[in-house]
């Protein structure tokens, strides 16, 4: 008989689907009912990090997977990501979901809705200054996202503090300093007043969330906002690991997990 190596033996016991459901099932006590209201967010949470934004991978069957959600949530099912509405809409066609956009710049209250902004776009000049601020800097790539601007170093790591600093002292020279905010390979540089947790509150005063608990699930810091807000009004917030939670503290190793949670989820409510 052939014995594995204990390393062996714990991939094997992390492959398996019995073993993973026990796992999934104890997140932070935290298990999904048909009365909750779930927050995702998207990149890092339910889609792996790509190169650009426009690299990532949408895994086959999964607008399907979150179109069942939602409908065993009664519609409660929210997106809460930095991506502009339209281009997340291009990703997960056909569904229509329930957003947050560009961290809260952009609202679509209802599926049927229209999207609208919750704040005024950056203006031209703010991105005329970060285009500058960044011209010798080989490697980073700005995103201009109407109510924000993503400056992104996921190719360039070695200037990561240079660029952080030069960005600090543009955003403090602002009449109306906005925020400069520090995500996985990317700073976002958002209007004050904008948040997920913002939008978070926002929602949970519509139906058909009102009234349910909130559960939310991400990977950066952009999503901690809305990890406060859900965990004050006795809600529950997951982590996803990558660069800014560790696998020590994050409550899924990665995107996968996250959707067999989901699929769990889903397995349950049809008993």
């Amino acid at each position: 008989m052939t014995v594995g190596t204990a390393a062996s033996q714990d991939g094997d016991r992390a492959r398996n689907p019995c073993v993973v459901r026990e796992r999934i099932r104890a997140r932070r006590g935290v298990v999904l009912e048909p009365g909750d209201a779930l927050f995702l967010d998207f990149d890092g949470t339910l889609v792996d990090i790509a190169a650009t934004p426009e690299a990532i991978r949408v895994p086959p069957g999964l607008a399907g997977l979150l179109a069942s959600v939602q409908q065993a949530l009664g519609g409660a099912l929210c997106l809460l990501t930095g991506r502009p509405i339209a281009d997340l809409d291009d990703h997960l066609a056909p569904l229509r979901a329930t957003v947050a956009g560009v961290h809260g710049g952009e609202i679509r209250l209802l599926p049927s809705e229209v999207v609208y902004q919750t704040i005024d776009p950056i203006e031209a000049g703010v991105i005329a200054r970060v285009e500058r601020a960044v011209a010798d800097l080989r490697g980073v790539r700005i995103e201009a996202k109407g109510t924000s601007i993503a400056v992104h170093w996921r190719d360039a790591p070695q200037v990561s503090g240079l660029l952080e600093s030069r960005l600090q002292a543009l955003v403090a020279r602002e009449p109306e300093p906005p925020m400069l905010l520090r995500g996985r390979r990317v700073f976002e540089i958002l209007p004050r007043g904008v948040s997920k947790g913002i939008a978070l509150a926002d929602f949970a005063a519509h139906p058909p969330f009102v009234g349910r608990r909130p559960v939310v699930i991400g990977d950066d810091v952009s999503d901690e906002s809305a990890f406060a807000v859900a965990e004050r009004v006795g809600g529950g917030a997951l982590r996803v690991a990558g660069e800014h939670f560790t696998r020590g503290l994050a409550d899924f190793a990665g995107p996968d997990e996250v959707r067999a949670w989901l699929v769990d989820f889903l397995r349950r409510t049809r008993r």
